[in-house]
C-alpha cells in the first residue's frame, strides 16, 4: 500500500511540474522585452515604400535596417539595439554615416521610447505594436513645438 501512495505522490508532482513552470516563467528583461519588434515590415503606396527589418534579440543585440524609397530616390539607415551593462540603447547610422545613440527611457508592453535630447533631429524614437501593426515615430521639440514623422507597417506586410 505504501508503494502505491509513493507512486501516486510522485505522479502528482510530475503532472504538476510543467504546469507550475509555465506559471512561474520570469518576465522578459532588458533587450528581450523588445522581441515583438522582430520581423520584416513593409508598407507601399503609389511610388513610395517604407520598410524596416529587425532580427530577434540574441547576444544582447538586435540588428535592423530601415529604407524609404520615393520614386528613384532612397534613404536608408543601419540600426541596432544593444544592451550593455544593463542599459538598452538604440543606435542609428543614417545613410551608413556616423552613429547616434538613443538610450531607452521607457519600456512598456509592446511600446518603447529611446531619447537623446542633445541631438538635433530626432531627439525621441518611439516604437509600438498595435493590432498587429508596427509603428515608429521620430520626433524632436524645436521652439516649443513637437515635430516628427510616423511610419506604420500593417499586419501581414512582410512579417
Amino acid at each position: 500500500m505504501s508503494i502505491g501512495v509513493v507512486v501516486l505522490v510522485v505522479s502528482a508532482f510530475v503532472a504538476a511540474g510543467p504546469q507550475d513552470s509555465k506559471k512561474s516563467k520570469p518576465a522578459a528583461k532588458g533587450i528581450e522585452q523588445l522581441a515583438w519588434m522582430a520581423g520584416s515590415w513593409k508598407d507601399a503606396k503609389e511610388n513610395q515604400s517604407a520598410e524596416e527589418h529587425w532580427t530577434a534579440p540574441a547576444g544582447n543585440l538586435m540588428v535592423g535596417m530601415h529604407r524609404d524609397v520615393m520614386g528613384k530616390k532612397a534613404f536608408f539607415e543601419y540600426l541596432r539595439i544593444e544592451e550593455k551593462r544593463g542599459k538598452v540603447t538604440y543606435v542609428a547610422s543614417p545613410m551608413g554615416r556616423g552613429e547616434t545613440r538613443f538610450p531607452m527611457t521607457k519600456c512598456e508592453k509592446q511600446r518603447v521610447v529611446f531619447e537623446n535630447p542633445e541631438h538635433d533631429f530626432p531627439q525621441r524614437i518611439v516604437y509600438w505594436l498595435e493590432d498587429g501593426t508596427l509603428h515608429a515615430r521620430a520626433e524632436a521639440t524645436k521652439d516649443g513645438e513637437v515635430r516628427g514623422q510616423t511610419w506604420s507597417w500593417p499586419a501581414g506586410s512582410l512579417r
